[in-house]
């Protein structure tokens, strides 16, 4: 063990255990690697990606170590899989259809058209996007003719100014999206989008550095970009499944899924090309029922029933499967299969979950029980390398039945530094805790040390020695972990305790993002901030008039913010004849004032802008809210 920042080597027991891993799994079957290098064309000779201020977006070169001989600090199945990740470059998936791959989490695809190209989820940012690059290098100076996002997730839209402008999508390139798809992009990342981003900063551990103790890949892909994230609203939305689009020539059959991998996606199917892609329905790993970054729970029953549905409507005219991630599949047969692994993974532990629960087993005992079938778990892409059998038996739980197991006991528990300081008293105090913690430290119970050791950091934060204990005994859970992403936490976990906050690598609410924030997103983002107990006793109303738009009356009052569209200022409320002040204005004014780039006095000053009233009770409203926390603490109090 050590108390200092730097990383620590294996202990025998998870050296034990990642050799078992080797016995237990066919690392012999060569396939995965045969396809994830299939139609490779070429590469960057730059690996180094930057922004305008020459700071590195993404370095190709940065998992080069990942060519080694699996070390005893990482899980073999996770070295396995974040190899194949790591695989860059460009590759044909069938003629007409390419891959750029390993330059972001996600892949971006091309389609050729009769006249140019059709981009298919173009990366998180517009620098990693740029590898568009890549592929006009091998097949010559095609534009841009439509863009497509398979669903609402920023690995699939981000990217998109790296690819085509405003004005070219004013020309006529149509930006194609299921529908809902604007609605949950922007109401993701705006707002739950400061948690979600400091928590994915743990998921991704784009902080970490490198290497055989460090940030190896998440399974999914290697990790997120760090560049400039975009959004250009989609021109055309699909509405239905067997609604069929022809842009530049190229054929297009929609099946939607949502409240499969996000609240709004689809798959395409492509006749021309005899291709179908699953967007992220189905890709080489277990995914996500509940990302550890947080996120709504996903329904797994209506995920498998979607990949039956994909099966019935595309398998007969398939002879390649693709996605937004990893590789694709080919061979009709092998694809068939594929996909019903896929299926039949997520309807498994959808139903064998629902049956424990009904035994009156708990969340986290259901986890502990739970086995895949052998069948399934020889098949490497039912690996949990994203998602993980524990966590989604978990969420599965959740979805039904909630946070609460039913013990009453559990009804009211302490908050987490109430309950360490008890726990640590009653356990002797944090000598006693700490010795016993090393003698479980060295029996290999690691588990165990991050569960009571926290306690104590809880208790105590400044606590060097409990720290410093605490995060070897997560360095040691991260190295032994076949998840990509509970090793990113566990070595973040670790990290932040030896070394302090990183906060948020990779914020999301860029501008384009909360530009696409309708008026009413954008006040339910500010009703979120109103800091409650401070507002108990306010009471305030503006009316704002947006011209050629609607009246909307806003009030604070009882601590919660209020806004009614309509000419009536009482629907905002008892006693409400007149608001205290009054403002027409443009709806750019408006969102200037919402998004906190115009005060109050400024926006009274602008041309154009009337008020009535005291323009004083609008900054006071504003004076209520709070702002959120990138920086917030996660293993310590």
């Amino acid at each position: 063990m050590s108390a200092n920042a730097e990383a620590n080597p294996a202990e025998q027991a998870v050296e034990r255990a990642n050799e078992a891993v080797l016995r237990r799994f066919p690392f012999d079957d060569t396939r995965d690697l045969e396809d994830a290098r299939r139609g490779f064309l070429g590469t960057a000779r730059d690996s180094l990606v930057t922004d305008a201020g020459g700071g590195v977006v993404w370095d190709l070169d940065a998992y080069g170590f990942l060519e080694r001989e699996c070390p005893a600090t990482a899980n073999p199945s996770l070295w396995r899989q974040s190899r194949l990740c790591s695989e860059h470059g460009l590759f044909e998936v069938t003629e007409g259809v390419y891959q750029v791959r390993g330059f972001d989490l996600s892949n971006m695809t091309i389609v050729e058209g009769e006249r140019g190209v059709l981009v298919i989820d173009p990366l998180i940012c517009a620098e990693t996007a740029a590898a568009l690059a890549l592929y006009r290098g091998h097949r010559g100076e095609r534009p841009v003719t439509a863009v497509l996002y398979t669903h609402s997730h920023v690995d699939h839209f981000g990217g998109v100014r790296g690819v085509v402008t405003d004005e070219e999508v004013a020309g006529g390139v149509p930006v194609l999206a299921p529908q809902g798809f604007l609605e949950h992009a922007v109401s993701e990342n705006v707002y739950a989008g400061t948690a979600m981003a400091r928590r994915a900063a743990y998921m991704y551990g784009a902080a970490l550095p490198k290497g055989e103790r460090g940030q190896i890949g998440t399974g999914l892909g290697q990790t997120t970009s760090t560049g400039t994230v975009t959004l250009i609203p989609p021109t055309v939305s699909v509405t239905r499944t067997g609604q069929s689009e022809t842009v530049d020539g190229i054929r297009m059959v929609f099946q939607l899924t949502p409240g499969t991998e996000a609240p709004a996606e689809l798959n395409i199917h492509f006749p021309g090309f005899s291709a179908l892609c699953m967007a992220e329905n189905a890709t080489h790993n277990l995914h996500n029922l509940l990302t550890l970054r947080g996120a709504q729970v996903r329904d797994p029953r209506v995920w498998s029933r979607y990949l039956t549905e994909a099966v019935q409507l595309f398998a007969a005219s398939t002879e390649v499967a693709f996605a937004s991630h990893h590789w694709p599949v080919w061979g009709r047969e092998r694809v068939v299969e594929f996909l019903c692994e896929q299926r039949d993974l997520y309807a498994y532990l959808h139903d064998q979950t629902l049956r424990m629960l009904n035994l009156g087993l708990t969340g986290p005992e259901i986890a502990e029980r739970m086995e895949l079938p052998p069948a399934l778990e020889r098949a490497w892409h039912t690996h949990g390398y994203y998602g993980s059998v524990s966590h989604n038996t978990k969420a599965v739980y959740q979805r039904y039945l909630g946070w609460f197991d039913g013990n009453p006991a559990r009804l009211w528990e302490h908050p987490p530094v109430e309950s360490a300081e008890r726990y640590v008293a009653f356990m002797g105090g944090a000598g006693e805790v700490l010795r016993r913690a090393r003698q479980s430290y060295a029996e290999g119970d690691f588990r165990w040390v991050a569960q009571v050791v926290g306690h104590v950091v809880f208790a105590d934060p400044d606590n060097a020695e409990a720290r410093a204990l605490e995060a070897d005994a997560l360095e040691q859970l991260g190295y032994g972990s076949e998840n990509g992403t509970w090793r990113n936490f566990y070595l973040m976990g670790a990290h932040e305790l030896r070394n302090g906050p990183v906060g948020t690598p990779t914020p999301t609410a860029s501008p384009d993002v909360l530009a696409a924030l309708t008026l009413e997103q954008l006040f339910d983002s500010l009703a979120i901030r109103v800091e409650g107990p401070r507002s108990w006793d306010a009471d305030i109303t503006v009316g704002f008039v947006v011209r050629g738009g609607d009246t909307v009356t806003v009030r604070l009052r009882n601590g919660v913010l209020t806004h009614v569209t309509g000419t009536d200022p009482a629907a905002a409320g008892p006693e409400v004849a007149e608001p205290d002040v009054g403002i027409a204005l443009a709806e750019a004014d408006l969102r200037a004032l919402l998004l906190g780039t115009l005060t109050p006095a400024a926006l009274a000053a602008r041309d154009g802008v009337e008020v009535t009233g005291d323009i004083g009770r609008l900054a006071e409203l504003l004076g209520h809210l709070g702002e959120p926390d990138p920086d917030f603490a996660i293993v310590t109090p």
